[in-house]
């Protein structure tokens, strides 16, 4: 079967290696959301590195598990719903801002954003004069779109297309020359955004063409894929690059067509000139030029021939937008990416077709015959409504051979025949929609005969008559088996089961189900379609749900849905019935958590023609939480007597969930589940994985005995050894939990215990065990988007499978007591399959204890201090290599028995040297400026020696050590290293907590920004700025122009913006819909400048502030 492809193309820049396209590769295909997910899209990674060790013992591998997880989200997001209050809200990449609220996933994969070439930077396509010894004007060398081979012509004769091939390489006519160099005044290159996900689209942003078809009121004709049918942004470049705004005033709900206005007054150097239409020009064997947007580059000039006027339309595969229900002209002219809108002119100069699709598997190109074009662009020039109308039947044109294999009597081939002998076919029934007007009535197979009792075997006829006799009767004769049948037609209105109105809420997008998506799977024009299935409603496949009813309310159209939503609360469970396009046999019957105080945003946008916007209606505010209640459980028992007293401890492992609204830090879920241990169950306190709750900017939720569902919140984030504190109130909960007794000392190698862990099913498996090794390891830097991982941690290995099973559990001893916790440590992604890779080991407790130990005290914020650098073990071996003395390597061997060994300076972390931070967010350039002192003595390779006077040879002796530096004159460490062979002293500073953690997000232009984390800090040397880009949303302005995730914003308008606080100042006050000028930095100090248009009708700046006192602790704040 053969593939076809839009001709659309996403711009050249930065954020996906260049110039890309948006193609849709094969007929009948699946596709899922491109990018972040909605969605925040962070940069991933694209090298997997192995675990970090320097040591030779070979031990790697002992239940130290590195598994692929097969919950990759993409961190790109493709919208975000909720915080931002003008739009629904992304990594790959982060998979481009994959956090649901605000995120959606995409299952693409990017190499960090790079430095983009001058030709990427520039927002204007270069558009030369045609050249006069050729009729294509040359691509740049892997530009994608070159003159057809004859290779390719060849392919296309064989595939039955029939195509002419092509002209190469012999030159234009003088004729030909003249209508060329009068087109290309008239033709545009288009950049443009689909903000909202939306019908059968995704939010994106590309590239395409259109063409002037009325100057004087500034109207353009391009495709209706590149307008699309909800929000759109964009402007036009003419051939001398002057740049104006569009905006869209018409989109066919069926034909891919479009209208966009512009205002005249803004091209000032130039005629604005239009071109006529002439459909009726178009002829088999016609010599014609498409004249268009080559990818972003430059405009191109293909040639080629006419071969058929009557092909059905092509088909781009599923849950795409499909045109239907008209012919389309074929031919050969090899167009590609950004040619999509492009005028098809003749020798004369006027427009018979316009560009709109083609092959993907040869050099056919598809054009869509401009009739109805044409009748659209009088409407509106003439300021009448464009009717549009429909019987809800899709007709193929089929050729009398089929039709008489259908039934088609001879009497009836006959006189069609005879009054039309050019015709090759009929018009026959394919799909008749349930529920529509002609259901019962129009059958499949059915053979047109006439309307109105006028023949009709044409789609331009066909829609010349639906399209006049809107709500009025037509009489249809059909054969059916050889026989008429004769059926009365009531006409509907297109546009009225044509969506032009979504709601935002809960960071998801409903709409009415479109005919466009009725079409394709053959169901009613009615429901409530799911169109950015993201936030509370981020189902188990991306796209295609149709919801059937919420809280036991059916919702069987958009009014009824936001009658539904108004009742339910914030934090309430509700239960939403949906099937799936795809797969409308099965019900899917999910539990959702309604968020309303991150996705607050409840409002309906409404199309508005007349000025290209989507106008917003608030809904209203969401009913506070309900007021919980005590609730009871029952744990369930573990039935076994070999393991003493620890099977008490099932009584003492909740369920925690974690809620991601918005992708930072570079993390790339939008939500993870796994088990915590209740470590002080009077003031339900529970320890779990840092892999689960990344940050504290999310909801927590504990569920007790998979029964009681409480809300959580964030205590205690360490930030070295992959571990948090989350608490609940335990007054709601009545069920008999115990608190886990920890161990106050680390286990050593050949140690027996037990292991209790948690499988996938999230069911506990018991093993006894052996303690295989103790050692110090450092998870791998995900290079391409920096994020949170362990380092000098000292892990623990087992000799049991059942720990490459278990993401989640403890090593207990016989008396019950928890020797050390199982956890999952986030990793680097996958190379090869673009998945994180997630490793399991087992971790001392008193790190833990020190923790809790404070929280008990009353402190609401503990401190932890550490001696920010990455450290790597260095045998006795590399020692002496390095300058260690016989002496030294003698109290190392004293010092531990169990493994001879010292710690290297691997990389030191750019990262704060001063006491406990300022409380206002100036710290942060105060972080910034201190770090460039970074460290001060230490330096990377250093071979330490001791810490306050005692041999360092283990991680968990400057665990201690760090410990005991607190209280404003005691937080500096004593180092004894060995640095070019000469053993000297050092004094170095450790780092609390409090500076560690982000406390500050900006969105601005749809860019999540906000200081480089610790992750960040960690792998990179210079700091450039205190405005790091995180994140960006798909379809906004950020994704537009290039903003893309790692990036370091150091100046404004030629302002430098060293902290969030400079940046804001900046651009908070700037006229909307201007361009400011950026001067920007990669995470590979290669430094450009770009631009950036804002919009913030559909893209406000919003702040969100780390504050305790608020009710979910943190502070939000809109810019208008």
């Amino acid at each position: 079967m053969e593939s076809h492809k839009r001709k659309a193309s996403s711009p050249p820049s930065p954020l996906i290696n260049g110039a890309g396209r948006t193609t849709r590769r094969s007929k009948r295909s699946s596709t899922g959301i491109a990018s972040p997910e909605v969605h925040v899209e962070q940069a991933e990674d694209d090298d997997e590195q192995m675990l970090n060790d320097d040591s030779d013992d070979g031990n790697d591998n002992d239940n130290y598990n590195g598994d692929d997880n097969d919950e990759n989200d993409d961190n790109e997001h493709d919208r975000e719903h909720g915080l931002n209050d003008s739009e629904i809200i992304d990594d790959g990449d982060q998979d481009e801002q994959d956090v649901d609220g605000w995120n959606g996933p995409s299952d693409r994969f990017h190499h960090r954003h790079r430095k983009p070439n001058s030709s990427q930077i520039s927002t204007v396509p270069s558009i030369p004069p045609p050249l006069k010894s050729q009729s294509v004007i040359p691509a740049r060398s892997g530009s994608g779109l070159e003159p057809a081979s004859p290779a390719a012509a060849a392919a296309a004769a064989a595939s039955g297309a029939a195509e002419l091939i092509p002209i190469q390489s012999v030159g234009d006519s003088v004729e030909w020359q003249r209508t060329i160099e009068k087109v290309v005044r008239s033709v545009v290159s288009i950049r443009f955004a689909q903000i909202a996900s939306f019908d059968c689209e995704p939010a994106l942003v590309s590239e395409a063409t259109g063409f002037v078809v009325d100057a004087e009121r500034g109207l353009i004709m391009t495709n209706r894929h590149v307008v699309g049918a909800g929000p759109f942004t964009g402007f036009a470049v003419f051939d001398n690059h002057e740049e104006c705004d569009v905006q869209p005033i018409y989109r066919d709900p069926v034909h891919d067509f479009g209208i966009l206005r512009f205002n005249p007054a803004d091209i000032k150097y130039m005629p604005v000139t239009a071109l006529d239409l002439r459909p009726e020009l178009a002829r088999v064997g016609a010599e014609i030029r498409v004249i268009g947007n080559d990818a972003g580059e430059k405009l191109s000039i293909l040639s080629g021939f006419i071969s058929r006027l009557d092909r059905n339309a092509p088909d781009y595969g599923d849950l795409s937008y499909n045109d239907f229900n008209t012919e389309y002209i074929q031919a050969a002219a090899s167009a590609s990416g950004g040619s999509s809108g492009s005028p098809v002119v003749n020798i004369d100069g006027h427009a018979v077709a316009i560009q709109a699709g083609g092959s993907s598997e040869s050099s056919t190109d598809y054009f869509l015959p401009l009739y109805r074009g044409l009748r659209a662009l009088r409407c509106v020039q003439d300021d009448t409504p464009i009717t549009r109308g429909t019987i809800q039947i899709q007709w193929l044109l089929k050729p009398f051979d089929e039709c008489r294999r259908l039934g088609l009597t001879p009497e009836i081939e006959y006189a069609i025949r005879k009054e039309f002998p050019d015709g090759i076919g009929m018009l026959v029934a394919e799909t008749v929609l349930p529920e529509g007007p002609s259901d019962g009535l129009i059958e499949e197979g059915d053979c047109l005969v006439s309307v109105n009792g006028e023949h009709v075997t044409k789609f331009i006829r066909l829609d010349e008559v639906l399209d006049s006799t809107v709500s009025s009767e037509i009489a249809v004769v059909v054969q059916r088996g050889g026989q008429n049948v004769n059926v009365t037609i009531t006409v509907g209105d297109l546009h009225a089961i044509t969506p032009d109105r979504y709601v935002e809420v809960a960071g998801a997008c409903f709409h009415n189900v479109s005919y466009q998506l009725a079409r394709q799977f053959v169901i009613p024009a009615k429901g409530v379609y799911i169109s950015e299935p993201s936030g509370s409603f981020r189902l188990d496949r991306d796209r295609g749900w149709i919801l059937e009813s919420l809280d036991d309310d059916p919702t069987p159209d958009l009014d009824t849905f936001i009658s539904a939503m108004k009742k339910i609360r914030d934090r309430q469970w509700v239960v939403a019935s949906c099937r799936n396009v795809q797969d409308m046999h099965s019900q899917n019957i999910s539990i959702v958590y309604i968020d309303r105080h991150w996705a607050s945003t409840f409002r309906m946008a409404m199309r508005n023609d007349k000025t290209g916007l989507w106008d917003f209606t608030q809904l209203g505010d969401s009913l506070p939480a309900e007021q919980l209640r005590p609730q009871s459980a029952r744990f369930t028992e573990v039935r076994r007597t070999d393991i003493g007293q620890a099977r008490k401890l099932i009584r003492s492992f909740v369920k925690v969930t974690c809620l991601i609204p918005l992708k930072i830090d570079g993390f790339p879920r939008s939500g993870k589940v796994g088990q915590g241990l209740v470590v002080d169950a009077d003031r339900g306190l529970v320890v779990v994985a840092r892999s689960i709750v990344p940050y504290d900017l999310c909801d927590v939720v504990i569920t007790v005995a998979d029964s009681i569902m409480v809300p959580g919140k964030v205590n205690f984030l360490h930030p070295t050894q992959g571990w948090a504190v989350v608490s609940y109130d335990p007054n709601l909960v009545d069920a008999p939990i115990e608190t886990a007794e920890l161990r106050g000392h680390e286990l050593e190698r050949n140690t027996s215990t037990i292991f209790m862990g948690f499988n996938q099913n999230m069911r506990m498996v018991v093993a006894p065990t052996n303690v295989t090794d103790v050692t110090t390891k450092t998870a791998p830097a995900n290079n391409v988007t920096p994020r949170y991982r362990v380092t000098n941690v000292d892990v623990i290995a087992v000799d049991t499978v059942l720990g490459s099973q278990c993401g989640s559990g403890v090593l207990v001893g016989t008396d019950g007591v928890v020797d050390a916790l199982w956890l999952t440590y986030l990793g680097e992604r996958h190379a090869s399959n673009g998945r994180d890779v997630e490793y399991r080991a087992g971790i001392s407790t008193v790190g833990v204890s020190a923790v809790l130990a404070q929280l008990r005290a009353g402190v609401t914020a503990p401190v932890v201090r550490i001696l920010d650098a990455d450290l790597c073990v260095l045998q006795m071996n590399q020692a002496r290599i390095r300058g260690v003395t016989d002496a030294w390597i003698r109290k190392v061997e004293q010092a531990n028995d169990d493994r001879h060994q010292l710690f290297a300076v691997r990389k030191l972390t750019a990262s704060t040297v001063s006491g406990p931070a300022d409380k206002d967010h100036k710290r942060g350039h105060n972080k910034l400026r201190q770090s460039q002192q970074n460290q001060e003595g230490l330096q990377e390779g250093d071979v330490i020696l001791a810490v306050n006077g005692t041999t360092l040879t283990r991680i968990s002796e400057l665990d201690a050590a760090c410990a005991n530096a607190s209280g404003k004159d005691n937080w500096m460490l004593d180092l004894t290293v060995v640095r070019g062979r000469r053993q000297i002293s050092l004094r170095v500073s450790t780092v609390p907590t409090t500076d560690i953690e982000t406390d500050r997000v900006v969105i601005w232009c749809g860019a999540v920004l906000h200081e480089p984390h610790h992750a960040v800090r960690q792998q990179i040397k210079n700091l450039h700025s205190g405005v790091y880009v995180s994140g960006r949303m798909h379809g906004s302005p950020a994704y537009q122009y290039g903003v893309a995730p790692t990036y370091f914003l150091t100046h404004v308008n030629g302002v430098a913006t060293p902290d969030l606080d400079s940046f804001l100042k900046a651009v908070v006050g700037m006229p909307d819909n201007t361009y400011l000028r950026l001067r920007i930095v990669t995470f590979e100090n290669m430094p450009f400048a770009s631009s950036i248009k804002s919009n913030r009708h559909y893209f406000p700046t919003i702040e969100l502030v780390s504050d305790k006192t608020a009710p979910d602790g943190w502070r939000r704040k809109t810019y208008e």
